[in-house]
Order: C-alpha cells, then structure tokens, then sequence
C-alpha cells in the first residue's frame, strides 16, 4: 500500500499542529469517548476494591466513589478544553511550561502509563477470549486483543471517535441492563451492610477516585485538539467532565454492586458473570470489545508521546504515516512479550505503580492548568514549541523545574504506595494523601514563581515591539 492510500486511510497528524482548515467533530464527541471509554473491565475491578479493599458498605462506598470521581474529573476536562485552543498533543504542549528539553520526563512517565495501560487491557482481553472461548489458548487471546487494539490506535482519531459513539450507546445500556438484573434478583442479607463507614476507607476511596481521573489527564486534549477553536472552553469541559465521571461512576459503582451480590472473596469479573445472570456471558462479550477499542487510546498514546520523545531532538523532523505505522509494531511487539510473561497477579501490580504514579502526575498537572489558565490564559506561541532552541520557552524552563521537584519532594513524606512509604503515610490509616500536599505545594509555588517570569517576559516583547 502506497504512502498516499495510507494517509487516506490512516491519520496523517502526529504532533504537528493541526490546521484549522482540518478541524472537524462535534464537543458531544469528548462526552462519548470519555464516557465509553470507562464503561470497561478495569474500572469495575477498581470499584471492587471499595468493598474488597478498603472495607466500605454499599451507601459511604457510593459517596466516596462519587466525591472522589466529581473531584478528580475537574483536572481531566480542564485538560481537554486546552486542545481545540491550540491544536495540539498535550505532551507537546507541555513545552510551553518546562521547555523543550525539560518536558522529557513528563513524556517518558506518560509513555510508561500508556503502556502499562496497554499490557493490562490486553492481559483482560486474553483472558477474556480464554474464558469465553476455552478452545482459544491465554496467549492466542492476549494476541488477538493486541492486534485488534492496534488496528484502531494506527487508523486514528476519527476511528476512536466513532467507536466510541456506538460504545456509549452499546455499554451504557449493557450496564444499566446489567444494574436492573442484579438487584432484581433475590440479594445476600448483607448486601447493605457488608462492610462500614471507617476514615481510611472513605479517604482512599476518594483519592481512588482522584488518581483515575487525573491519569487520563496527559493524553486528554490528544482526543480533543482537531475540534475548532470556535468551540471555546466551557463546552468541551463540561462534556469531558460529564463523560469521563459519569462513565467512571458507574463503573466503579458497578464493581461495589456486584461484588456485594456475590460471596465474599469472589474476584470482580467472576462475580459480574454470577450476579447478571444469563445477561452475564451477553457483558462478558461486550466489554471484551470495549477492551479492545478503549485500549486503542493506549497504543495511540503512547505512539505520539515516543514521536514526542524523537521529535524534541529532530526539530525538523515531520513523521509519515509509514513511521506512526512501524512504531505502532515495534510498541504492539514488546507489549505482547511483557503481556505473555507477565504473571497472574501483574494487573494488581500495574494499579499499584498508577497509585505510586500519582506523585509525579499531580506536580505536572498542577503547573499545566496553572499555566494555561492563570498564568498565559490561553495563548501560547506554538511555532516555538517545535523550534530546535525552543523559542520563547526555551530549552528548559527553570521555575517549572523547581517548582515539580519541589511538589514531588512535598509529597513523599506522606506517601502511601506499594513502591514508597513515607514516615507520615499514616495520618490516615491505609489512605494516601500525598496528592493533596501535591496539589496544596505546587500550585501556589507555580503561580508565584512563574507569574512573575511571564511579568519579565511581556516586559522584554513591549520592549522589542517599541525597538521595531
């Protein structure tokens, strides 16, 4: 196939700027995506942990669930309402706040999310190929799951999208449906009081809720940048934070539920197929597509964010749709040998580093929202974000820096994860709340340090208009 019959086919923007006479879709679109996208496997088994974990009873468990979602879900669509104003990757955009050098180990630890994202969905897909087409051998269905997802991720955004759209019509039913068949069935006698209110519970749960959202915030405007800029602010935050909360909620919601329903200890995927009836095997099916479809976002990611990694030392360097395609292999390759010898208990693993994770995600996006919002309210040379000296912004942006370290450093402390555990980590009894110092730290330490550089700057550009 022909380089131009494959741009025809498959998205031909990477981490270019995209042109407005190319911008297309409707804000409706990053309500769908985001809402689909959390109809899915993972989040149930993360709402599982409410009740299997941290020990909450159905009512404080859907508080918490709720609180925690609604919170942490103001981050992810502040970050998607940055893509239609620029047009652009999130990780590139990133630029414009730590320098063109300086946002290489925010692109390097959000590449690492997006694979480990990958290799769980399609440990899920195996397994769920496996379960329900026993003849299908564990490594033929995390294979067929990898390929699948792969497809998607090389077609493009528009494919996402449009997936998406049937997804949330297909699984937003499939769920409710799912709700009406377990609690229309003869329930356990402790289904509302297995478990209790305890502080470190609700406190985890919460932040649960707060770490899911915020790690979808370094990829969020990658789905929204090719909407016209005409669209605003308002309108695409609001449809990423109803999508991505509402999905999320219900998810989670749903893996407490179910769970309840089934005999304590039940794992959350087995207690799905128990608790639904003969709807069981029908969802066991559908969120072994949604798998497949959201876990494009994944290898998606985690393409643009290696295209990101090359492109900051190649300033001239303009990828074709052949180079997204063979990264897109080389990424699929070294995922299905982790996903292939990985052991039975890697997903738990995987959710205990996006726990640890959180240290790093919460300082980069604090100075992100700081800096587009408050700070240069929009309006970023984007020309400069692709120069080879980094123009305006330079090769590394020091008040950035330090305020990152800083707010990395503010949290350890407190730190609560399976990787690191601070002399203060229990405040509150099994409940991590770095991310609050995280948040408390490096917001104002941003603003202060780099409110005053942008001051310095206008200053300078008043200056050399006046000169010319």
């Amino acid at each position: 196939m022909s380089e131009q019959t494959r741009s025809t086919l498959i998205e031909n923007h990477t981490v270019d700027q995209v042109p407005r006479s190319a911008r297309h879709g409707n804000v409706r679109d990053l309500f769908t995506l985001w809402f689909s996208t959390n109809i899915a496997p993972l989040p149930i088994v993360t709402g599982a942990m409410v009740v299997q974990v941290f020990h909450l009873n159905l009512a404080w468990g859907l508080l918490a669930i709720v609180l925690g979602n609604l919170l942490g879900g103001v981050v992810i669509a502040l970050a998607s309402a940055q893509g239609p104003r620029l047009g652009i990757p999130q990780m590139v955009q990133s630029r414009g706040q730590f320098g063109r050098y300086g946002a290489l180990l925010i692109v390097f630890f959000t590449a690492l999310i997006y694979v480990g994202f990958f290799i769980s969905n399609i440990v899920l897909a195996g397994t769920s190929i496996h379960r329900l087409v026993p003849a299908m051998p564990l490594e033929g269905g995390i294979l067929a799951g990898a390929l699948a997802a792969t497809v998607i991720g090389v077609v493009g955004y528009r494919f996402i999208h449009t997936l998406n759209k049937i997804g949330t019509w297909v699984m937003g039913l499939a769920l409710l449906a799912g709700f009406t068949m377990v609690l229309t069935q003869p329930l356990p006698a402790d289904f509302f009081t297995r478990g209790a209110l305890n502080v470190s519970g609700f406190i985890a749960t919460v932040s649960l809720g707060v770490i899911w959202q915020i790690s979808f915030s370094p990829y969020t405007s990658d789905y929204s940048r090719y909407l016209p800029p005409t669209v605003g602010v308002w309108r695409p935050f609001i449809a990423t934070y109803l999508g991505a909360t509402l999905g999320t909620i219900l998810s989670f919601s749903f893996g407490a539920v179910v769970v309840l329903a089934s005999a304590p200890g039940t794992e959350a995927m087995q207690a799905v197929e128990q608790a639904t009836g003969v709807l069981g095997p029908v969802l066991m099916v559908l969120f072994l597509l949604n798998i497949i479809s959201h876990n494009a976002l994944n290898l998606y990611g985690a393409v643009l964010s290696i295209i990101t990694s090359i492109q900051t030392f190649a300033a001239g360097w303009t990828p074709t749709v052949n180079v997204k395609v063979l990264l897109s292999a080389v990424v699929l390759a070294a995922c299905c040998v982790t996903a292939l010898g990985a052991s039975a208990d890697f997903i738990s693993h995987f959710i205990n580093l996006i726990l640890a994770l959180l240290l790093i995600l919460v300082p980069w996006a604090c100075i992100n929202l700081i800096d587009f919002y408050l700070i240069k309210y929009g309006y970023y040379d984007v020309p400069s974000l692709f120069q080879a000296d980094g123009g305006l912004y330079g090769r590394f942006d020091g008040y950035a820096i330090a305020a990152y370290a800083v707010g990395i450093m503010a949290q350890l402390p407190f730190a609560n994860t399976a990787l690191f555990v601070g002399p203060y980590a229990n405040l509150v009894p099994g409940a991590d709340l770095s991310w609050v110092v995280g948040v408390v730290v490096t917001c104002p330490l941003y603003f202060w340090l780099a409110y005053d550089q942008a001051a310095v700057k206008a200053r300078r550009q008043q200056l050399a208009l006046a000169q010319e």
